[in-house]
């Protein structure tokens, strides 16, 4: 269970107290540092561990399975060559217009307002990209509006990153002022996996930056387990939904994490309890180092097939994949569609 020190800190605090140290994260665990391999401690070097420390209170003790540790802890696998697993697996490069820009779906437009995350998910689809090229910087904001207005079929924007919600309430509410000053935007989404991590980001202030957005807001969150919401997290959910926040969460479909029925069905109750609604359930984005992660085209229709099975229907994520180039995510049921 999540320990109640921190709950006690805001979350700057938290952001700037992670694990960094695989031997460190094993030793909070109570794990022999004996199973760290040198090949892991490479993977490290190549993508850094970065975890909060109250999310590593929600990992089972004694327990090298434990599905929120299988998530973080670098791995000697991550170093294998595999066909097909590549450093941008999803084309952003081609469709990063400018700095922090990327244009890839008609009514749709996303800033990387940072390269900043509170976790790094080692099956994260952009461990590779080149952030500090692509950060837009103050005197980017007329560029980038100018390029909104030239695209008027653009209504919503997306915040991604990194982690914009990293960013402070400050920068945050900078940002959404500039885009409720073009009258086209009418929906502004935030994808962050922090209010997760580190459930204290859901703070008084942040609440009030998003309900008094002229913006229909939606925060997508990101979860693959029904462990990681534990109570207070999904309290810290749930003040959103009472203000009229849509909040969606998206999982990734991960080997040894969360690829069987049981544990996706549990996700889904566990979601909906907190007031959040299944969004998308992803099958892994093939970016170099994560292979490990992954399953075959047959077993994720059977492991979705039974999700279906045991699920009502608003409670059943999206089955999806991003293809480079499409011009939407792609919807996946039956083999024949991978």
């Amino acid at each position: 269970m999540i320990n109640y020190l921190y709950q006690e800190q805001n979350w700057q605090t938290q952001l700037s107290n992670l694990v960094t140290d695989p031997a460190e994260l094993l030793e909070l665990l109570q794990l022999s540092p004996e199973q760290l391999l040198s090949g892991a401690l490479l993977a490290s070097k190549q993508f850094k561990l970065r975890v909060p420390r109250a999310f590593v209170g929600k990992m089972q003790l004694g327990n090298a399975f434990d599905p929120l540790l299988l998530q973080v802890l670098p791995h000697h696998l991550e170093l294998e060559e595999h066909e097909g697993f590549v450093t941008d697996p999803l084309g952003e490069e081609q469709a990063n217009q400018q700095p922090g820009v990327l244009h890839k779906y008609k009514s749709r437009f996303l800033l990387t307002l940072t390269g900043a995350c509170a976790v790094h998910c080692r099956y994260c689809f952009r461990r590779h990209f080149p952030y500090q090229e692509n950060l837009p910087k103050q005197d980017d904001w007329p560029n980038i509006r100018d390029y909104l207005v030239s695209q008027p079929d653009i209504n919503e924007v997306i915040l991604s990153g990194g982690d914009p919600l990293t960013l402070s309430d400050r920068k945050l509410q900078l940002w959404i002022e500039r885009l409720e000053s073009l009258p086209q935007i009418k929906f502004l989404r935030i994808h962050s996996r922090v209010p997760i991590v580190i459930p204290n980001r859901i703070n008084d202030a942040f609440i009030s930056i998003l309900k008094n957005s002229r913006l229909r807001i939606i925060l997508v969150v990101h979860s693959n387990h029904a462990s990681e919401l534990d109570d207070f997290t999904c309290s810290q959910l749930s003040k959103l939904v009472k203000e009229q926040i849509t909040v969606l969460n998206q999982a990734v479909l991960l080997k040894g994490v969360n690829d069987s029925a049981d544990v996706l069905v549990d996700l889904s109750y566990r979601l909906f309890d907190a007031g959040v609604m299944p969004y998308y359930l992803h099958v892994l984005d093939k970016v170099k180092g994560a292979h490990h992660f992954d399953r075959s085209p047959q077993d994720i229709d059977d492991i979705y097939k039974a999700v279906l099975a045991n699920l009502p229907g608003y409670l059943v994520p999206k089955l999806v994949r991003e293809i480079a180039g499409e011009k939407n995510k792609t919807p996946l049921f039956g083999v024949s569609t991978f």
